[in-house]
C-alpha cells in the first residue's frame, strides 16, 4: 500500500507535489500539534535576536517548508533517475569536494537536517559516482525497503548504526572514499559531548570529528536547498571551520557545530526545528522543555 502511494505521488510534477506541501504546513500552522509546537519553541529559544514578528514568519515559512520535505520523498525516492537528476539544477562548490578527495584520506560530509535533506544524499553519491557510505538507522518495513532503495538508487551504500556499519565508515575512509553523516541529533550516551548549538548547550555526536582524526579525512559540510515554486534543488558543499580535528573533543564539535549553524542561518526557513536536540542537559541543569 505505502509502496503503490509513493508511486502514485511519484509521479507528480515536482511543483506541484510542493503546492501540497506547502499547504499541509498551513494546515499544520492553524490544527493544534506538536510539530508546530515545538518550531516555535525551538525558534524562540534559537534565533531571539528575531522580533516577535519575524519569528512569526520564520515558523510560517518553516511549516510550509516541512510540508515540501515530506511531499517530495515519494519523488525522490521512486521517480525515474533521470527526472530526479534534472531537479538537481546546480552544485555549488564542487572544487571543495575535489580538493578533498585529491589528498587520498577520504571525505567525511557532515549533512543536517537543513533543505532537502534526502536530496542532499542522492546529490552527494551522484557527485562521488557512488563512491561513498552513509549511516542510517534501520526501521520497520516497508520503510527500511523504502529507504534502501531510495538513498542507495545513486550507488551509495547504507551502513546500519551499529559497530558492523562503524567498519563499512572506517574501510570506505581508508580506501579513499567519501561517507554521510548527521551531525545534528542527540547520540546515544557515550558518544557525545555537550557542545554550543545556537548559543545552547547541545549533547552532540563526536563520530565525525573522531573519524577524521583517527584517519586523515577532511570535513566537508552539505545541504541541498530547495528551490521556490518547484524549480529543483540547489546542492551546496563547503569546506567545514578551522578546528574541526582538534585534538581537544570538545573544541572539535564545538567547531562543526558552528559551522552548521552557519549553514542553517543562511536558509533558516529549511532547517527541521522540530526536532527536540536539547532533552538531553548537562549535569546539574533544568528541563529545557516545559513540556
Amino acid at each position: 500500500m505505502v509502496r503503490t502511494l509513493f508511486r502514485l505521488f511519484a509521479t507528480l510534477p515536482l511543483p506541484i507535489a510542493h503546492a501540497l506541501g506547502s499547504t499541509l504546513g498551513l494546515v499544520a500552522l492553524i490544527v493544534p500539534n506538536s510539530f508546530a509546537r515545538r518550531t516555535r519553541f525551538h525558534v524562540a529559544r534559537c534565533l531571539p535576536e528575531l522580533g516577535r514578528l519575524a519569528r512569526a514568519r520564520l515558523v510560517v515559512r518553516t511549516l510550509r517548508e516541512a510540508g515540501k520535505a515530506l511531499a517530495e520523498l515519494p519523488f525522490l525516492f521512486t521517480a525515474p533517475e533521470s527526472r530526479v537528476a534534472r531537479a538537481l539544477r546546480e552544485v555549488r562548490g564542487r572544487e571543495v569536494l575535489e580538493a578533498a578527495l585529491a589528498a587520498g584520506k577520504g571525505v567525511v560530509a557532515v549533512s543536517p537536517h537543513l533543505g532537502a535533506w534526502e536530496m542532499t544524499g542522492l546529490a552527494f553519491s551522484r557527485v562521488v559516482n557512488g563512491n561513498c557510505v552513509s549511516m542510517y538507522r534501520p526501521q520497520a518495513e516497508p520503510w527500511d525497503s523504502l529507504l534502501k532503495q531510495g538513498r542507495g538508487r545513486f550507488g551509495a551504500k547504507l551502513a546500519p548504526s551499529d559497530r558492523g556499519g562503524m567498519r563499512q565508515l572506517l574501510e570506505m575512509l581508508r580506501h579513499g572514499g567519501s561517507i554521510g553523516v548527521l551531525p545534528d541529533q542527540d547520540p546515544p550516551t557515550g558518544s557525545g559531548v555537550f557542545a554550543p548549538f545556537f548559543g545552547i548547550a547541545a549533547h552532540s555526536p563526536t563520530l565525525p570529528t573522531r573519524l577524521a582524526r583517527r584517519t586523515g579525512a577532511a570535513i566537508v559540510l552539505c545541504y541541498a536547498e530547495r528551490l521556490s515554486w518547484g524549480r529543483g534543488f540547489v546542492f551546496h558543499i563547503e569546506p567545514a571551520p578551522p578546528g574541526v580535528t582538534d585534538a581537544d573533543e570538545l573544541r572539535a564539535v564545538a567547531a562543526m557545530n558552528a559551522g552548521v549553524e552557519a549553514c542553517i542561518r543562511k536558509r533558516p526557513e529549511q532547517y527541521y526545528w522540530a526536532y527536540m536536540r536539547f532533552r538531553r542537559r548537562p549535569a546539574g541543569e533544568p528541563p529545557f522543555y516545559p513540556w
